[in-house]
């Protein structure tokens, strides 16, 4: 709305006179106002004028000017139409609207400036027939339009009512609006005044007032107008909304400020900054710190910088925390490496059992460090089943040589970021997970644990195992950038061991840079000395049962590890264990007694009924059945495959998940007893007469690989021949269509599952045999080892005869 236009204030010249009529009456168009049939048309812009409302027109064209004078000096009356374009300057006939409004000069005020000011009223409106003049002046015949009576109905008195209350909202919400206008709205009578009045006053469009103009009805005129009158409402609600956000803002601002300048004022009555003695502090700290030069002129300019800042500008806490992480990084401090030998053989014994490789490799390392006193620090991989002690070996190793010990783990990692740091711009940026690490240890040489390096994933925020070629590279680490630090930082003193139990998942450039280091499966002697020396006494400690005199004998220990666990590691083992420890903590409270030994017997009453049996490998005994070794990354494992002949055309079916390398080994298997045929191994006609199906148990677990390819053909050996498969015999190796026999991985780990098992003899490739000799032999007693190079011999040594 714009009634600010309309109202005068008391200090303005009274030479302009009120909006509104004192009178109502005096805008009727019954007002006794004869209206010519020939009259001076004044063209408005940006203007559109309403019977019965006042408005002051500044006339500057000259054709509009003598229209003016002429009409003043006559009847006073002059025909006001609104341009269609208000960019016109000199509008034709064309340019002008056909509805128009018949308006009294009730005053005319000549300005200094040689312009003329109006004062006209509107009275009725009009409609242009034609125009008879363009000069000096438009002169127009018209036609008066006679306005309808107002309804006398209850709804148009609401429409009335509904007009007001919009208006007055409007008024309320528009701070340059006197609030004398909403007086005098309640005053308007007159329901066809009130919206000549109203629509006059509208901040819309000019066409849509030409609009409301030209409408006859004045209901329809008032429908409209609320229509109009409710977009301006919600536009002044929402810009009253924006001023009114802006402006607390602004004031929470300079209540801020103003006691900021106050806490300012105070600080200085009580004797200076807060941050002065920070700083100095921080200076202090630097002066005792061992770090390369770079690294002190760095701090210096950082200092520098921080001195020339204010404690509340958002700045500081940036520089202050990035100086900070300088001060509390170990740089060149370092702990001192023990060299004792003897005593770190001693350590690594005490903490694990076996693993003599690893333990090898770390007195290895030690023995150099003593004699050069320098070595840059390998980079170890262990690589492994899960549950064999691959983590806490690093901390056994870090307690051998003396050194801190950190563990960063790795798992599920998907944010290059978490390596290499963020640029300390960002809001929350931290440095690395690394420098994290280093800073929480203290020492810049500590034993750092990369944990299941196996498992980093990589997304659009990056690749972190990217961002480790630079961390394990022994080249490149002692200049290592952390995008936080903004430096480079020396790595090359850490010695860092990653844990890995599938090396296929690590990406081939970050694992050419590992010196790996396979660790197998235990045997079941070695789970024995490990639940003897480690995992019973913590058990009973963790259980309250450290001062209990019971124990539990090797053979019930051998017992619970052959029929109630099947994996490589001891971490069932140990929950076995505890659930152990949890009967016998429930009878002491109990009963106040012991039973002084656990029994083989007592397994099932503690433990319920075996998981795992060796029976099956009775019970499977038949035709068609052979027994395979496999490998996977939680360690060896033993597989059935069945195979069996069935009436039909000759194809091969294969069912069990199997992958492609362990269909096509199917495939070779059966081609190659097919061109054996000839030699009488076996019967041509059976081949073209049967439909061979090979299955392999549990279907829903994926399977893959050459090492099941000797089994195969066993397999359907059997089922063809009719001949049965040796009992307690496994197998594992690869075959070619000329019958030979080729070499396979994991042996060690197949071993092992073989014997857990409860198998007593195995067939392997001639070339494993090597393989077998690095597995000490009183973990593989009691099982006979048979090497072969063809086919053939794999057939006479498995088949019954």
């Amino acid at each position: 709305m714009s009634f600010e236009n309309m109202i005068l204030n008391a200090e303005d010249e009274m030479d302009f006179l009120p909006i509104i009529p004192l009178n109502e009456t005096d805008s009727d168009e019954s007002g006794g106002i004869e209206v010519p049939a020939e009259i001076a048309i004044l063209p408005l812009r940006n203007t559109v004028l309403f019977p019965g409302v006042v408005l002051p027109i500044t006339v500057g064209r000259d054709k509009s000017i003598r229209a003016v004078n002429d009409a003043y000096k006559a009847d006073k009356l002059i025909g006001v139409v609104a341009q269609k374009d208000s960019t016109v300057e000199d509008p034709g006939v064309g340019d002008l609207e056909s509805i128009g409004t018949v308006a009294k000069i009730v005053k005319q005020i000549k300005m200094p400036d040689g312009g003329t000011t109006i004062i006209i009223q509107g009275k009725s409106r009009i409609s242009i027939d034609s125009i008879e003049a363009e000069d000096p002046y438009f002169k127009a015949k018209i036609t008066r339009i006679d306005e309808e009576e107002a309804p006398q109905d209850s709804d148009f008195e609401v429409y009335v009512a509904t007009i007001k209350d919009l208006a007055a909202e409007i008024i309320q919400l528009s701070p340059n609006i006197p609030t004398e206008a909403s007086i005098i709205l309640k005053n308007i009578e007159n329901p066809a005044f009130l919206i000549h009045f109203v629509s006059s006053n509208l901040n819309s469009d000019i066409r849509e007032k030409q609009r409301l103009l030209e409408i006859n009805s004045i209901r329809e005129r008032a429908d409209i107008l609320m229509q109009l009158l409710q977009k301006e409402l919600q536009f002044a609600e929402l810009k009253n909304k924006v001023t009114t956000k802006t402006r607390t803002e602004l004031d929470k601002q300079q209540r801020e400020y103003f006691l900021q300048q106050q806490l300012k004022s105070i600080k200085e009555e009580l004797g200076g900054e807060s941050n002065v003695q920070e700083i100095k502090e921080m200076q202090k700290k630097a002066e005792q710190k061992k770090w390369p030069q770079s690294a002190k002129d760095h701090f210096k300019k950082g200092i520098e910088r921080l001195e020339r800042m204010h404690p509340t500008t958002p700045d500081y806490s940036v520089v202050f925390n990035h100086l900070d992480l300088m001060l509390e990084l170990p740089w060149d401090d370092t702990t001192e490496d023990v060299y004792d030998l003897v005593k770190a053989k001693k350590t690594l014994d005490h903490d694990h059992f076996g693993m003599q490789k690893i333990k090898e490799r770390i007195l290895e390392y030690i023995a150099v460090l003593k004699l050069k006193g320098d070595l840059k620090s390998p980079i170890l991989c262990f690589s492994g089943p899960p549950g064999i002690g691959k983590t806490s070996l690093g901390r056994s190793i870090a307690n051998a040589i003396g050194r801190k010990y950190v563990r960063l783990s790795l798992g599920g990692l998907h944010d290059e970021s978490e390596i290499r740091g963020h640029r300390k711009t960002y809001i929350g940026a931290m440095p690395g997970r690394i420098l994290q690490s280093l800073r929480k240890a203290k020492t810049s040489n500590p034993v750092m644990i990369l944990d299941e390096i196996d498992k980093v994933a990589s997304d659009m925020r990056g690749d972190p195992s990217s961002a480790l070629l630079e961390v394990l590279d022994p080249e490149q680490n002692n200049t290592f950038y952390d995008n936080y630090l903004e430096m480079e930082y020396d790595l090359s003193k850490v010695l860092f061991i990653a844990t890995a139990n599938n090396i296929q998942n690590i990406q081939p450039a970050l694992r050419d840079r590992l010196e790996i280091i396979d660790l197998s499966g235990y045997a079941v002697e070695e789970k024995v000395e490990i639940a003897k020396r480690h995992l019973v006494p913590r058990e009973k400690e963790l259980h309250g049962l450290k001062n209990s005199p019971f124990k539990i004998p090797e053979k019930t220990l051998e017992r619970m590890i052959q029929d109630y666990t099947r994996e490589s590691g001891v971490r069932e083992l140990d929950r076995q264990l505890a659930s152990i420890m949890r009967f016998q903590a429930k009878e002491l409270a109990m009963h106040g007694k012991l039973k002084t030994s656990i029994a083989t017997t007592d397994l099932e009453t503690i433990l319920g009924k075996p998981r795992y049996s060796n029976e099956i490998y009775k019970t499977a005994n038949m035709p068609g059945v052979a027994v395979g070794l496999a490998w996977t990354y939680v360690g060896g494992d033993i597989l059935f495959i069945e195979a069996s002949l069935g009436e039909g055309k000759s194809e091969l079916k294969l069912t069990g998940n199997l992958g492609n390398v362990m269909k096509e080994s199917a495939a070779t298997a059966l081609t190659y007893l097919q061109s054996s045929a000839s030699k009488g191994i076996v019967d041509q006609k059976l081949f073209d007469k049967k439909t061979i199906h090979i299955h392999v148990p549990e279907g829903a677990v994926p399977k893959d690989g050459p090492s099941a390819g000797i089994t195969m053909m066993t397999a359907i050996a059997s089922a063809i021949t009719g001949k049965k498969v040796k009992p307690f015999l496994a197998m594992t190796g690869e075959i070619t269509l000329r019958g030979q026999v080729l070499p396979v991985g994991g042996i060690k780990e197949k071993v092992l599952a073989a014997k857990r098992a409860g198998l007593k003899e195995i067939i392997l490739c001639w070339q494993n045999e090597k393989d077998v000799q690095e597995i000490e032999d009183e973990f593989i007693k009691g099982v006979t080892f048979h090497y072969v190079k063809t086919m053939n011999q794999v057939l006479e040594l498995a088949l019954q005869k």
